[in-house]
């Protein structure tokens, strides 16, 4: 049998090896059985833990300036004060969790360590140090968050642990259930176990990547609807429309929030055969949403109707959709018809539910209570669009809101929503569905179809970036006239 050169050089290391290193190797193979800073005797493999630590350090050594993130040189890094088992690591998410339970922003942090880094669920800055995992928790802790790991995985080395799994919060603010990816590393620093490193996310399945658009490509959307108007096929109508869409019609007061009634609308609309065209147009974009509001007009048979309307769009299953429609008919020539007298029932007012965006409505609401035209315009966003109640002018900076609101505020206006339907994405929410006011000036009171979305300014403050609020169609015109004078 031929023997290779090379194989006979290995063969000889190796039995050198066995000579000259042997008890070294067997100290650091051997399995240590070890007390636990949680009081639970441990055992462990050091050759795993002291291979696996050291990979770590390899990565993480570039990440830090001189002198920092230095494990070799943490205090109290012998095994025998770190050994834990998987239950004691689980335990260390309880700790966690017990902090947030405080409200207290300073606990939260305390559980990090000196040089941790947090990766946060909602916000793309890495928190490096204490004062910005605080910062992070100012306004997570606001939302009362409780958790429960669900499915989670350990691995546990020479000073150090690993829990990475999926986890569930329910929002204690809202009811809101969320699910999150996590990872925590933990190590053990002045004799406690800490979080060195937490990465939070999304589930990526749930996720839109940011489909960009020019205000062009927002304004040719209205396109893709008026071309399914064409067809006379309610179906391809109710089909422009997300699958949570709104569609507050300009001649019914029923609220349309489904595939189903929002063709039905259609199926007689479309007997007018009509053809729109944008008169007037102010687009906002965000990230998968955008906005497209002002003034369209109709043919309808021969006839020409204008009417305000407002597109909200989002990007769904790969194409956008109507998310909301709101549209209504020119308020001034309908000022003439007799202004609703009769109060309402104070017992059939709906009941406000103590959620985050519609509580955006009492915000605007105070402002009104104040008399003060700066106060309310300030509830408005940089970029507003406002299209008013009895105003056919839309209104897009501050000054214009304010000169509208010095009239109105005469009236001594009180709102209360009766009927609400609220959508969310990432930094936007929307509130449209029907109000009414009590005039306080005259006694009166007045329902109205509104819609408010709602952006973060740059203060990171909710301000209002679109209002629109019409009259209700089926009071100010008279049944008799509703086919003629009908626009969507």
């Amino acid at each position: 049998m031929k023997v290779s050169q090379l194989a006979l050089i290995l063969a000889a290391a190796a039995s050198t090896q066995a000579f000259t290193t042997a008890p070294a190797r067997n100290t650091a193979q051997q399995r240590l059985t070890q007390p636990s800073a949680f009081g639970v005797a441990t055992t462990i493999s050091t050759e795993d833990s002291v291979t696996a630590l050291a990979g770590r350090r390899r990565k993480g050594a570039a990440k830090r300036k001189p002198g920092k993130g230095n494990l070799d040189n943490a205090p109290n890094s012998s095994v025998s004060h770190k050994a834990v088992d998987e239950s004691e690591i689980r335990a260390l998410f309880s700790l966690w969790n017990n902090a947030l339970a405080t409200g207290d922003s300073r606990i939260v942090a305390k559980r990090y360590a000196k040089e941790a880094v947090l990766l946060p669920t909602v916000s793309d800055t890495p928190r490096t140090d204490s004062a910005g995992i605080k910062d992070y928790f100012d306004a997570f802790l606001q939302k009362k968050p409780q958790g429960k790991i669900l499915e989670g995985d350990i691995r546990i080395g020479d000073g150090w642990a690993q829990d990475a799994g999926i986890y569930e919060f329910t929002m204690g603010a809202t009811g809101d259930v969320v699910k999150a990816r996590y990872t925590y590393v933990y190590v053990f620093e002045e004799n406690q176990w800490k979080i060195a490193h937490h990465h939070s996310s999304v589930m990526p399945e749930g996720i839109d990547i940011a489909k960009a658009i020019t205000e062009d490509e927002v304004r040719g959307l209205f396109h893709l609807w008026n071309d399914a108007l064409a067809t006379l096929d309610s179906d391809a109508v109710a089909k422009r429309y997300a699958k949570s869409g709104v569609l507050l019609p300009t001649v019914s007061d029923v609220p349309r929030t489904d595939y189903d009634s929002i063709k039905d609308y259609f199926d007689a609309f479309l007997l007018k055969k009509p053809q729109g065209v944008i008169l007037e147009s102010n687009v906002m974009i965000g990230t998968n949403w955008c906005q497209d509001a002002g003034i369209y007009e109709f043919d309808l048979l021969g006839d020409k109707v204008k009417a305000r309307y407002s597109f909200i769009y989002k990007y769904e299953d790969g194409e956008w959709k109507i998310a909301h429609h709101h549209s209504s008919m020119m308020p001034e020539p309908l000022l003439a018809a007799p202004a609703p007298t009769t109060g309402a029932d104070p017992s059939t007012v709906t009941t406000l539910p103590d959620a985050e965006v519609r509580g955006l409505f009492n915000l605007w609401n105070n402002a009104l209570a104040t008399l003060d035209p700066d106060q309310v315009a300030a509830r408005y966003s940089k970029t507003p669009c406002l299209l008013p109640t009895v105003s056919d002018v839309p209104r897009t900076d501050y000054d214009s809101i304010k000169a509208y609101f010095v009239d109105f505020l005469k009236k001594e206006p009180q709102g209360t929503i009766l009927e609400s339907y609220v959508t969310s994405g990432p930094d936007w929410c929307m509130d449209d569905g029907i109000y009414e006011f009590k005039f306080g000036a005259t006694g009166d009171m007045v329902k109205a179809r509104y819609s408010f979305v709602y952006t973060k300014d740059d203060d990171s403050t909710w301000k209002i970036a679109h209002h629109h609020s019409s009259q209700m169609p089926e009071e100010v015109v008279a049944k008799a006239s509703l086919e003629t004078a009908a626009a969507v």
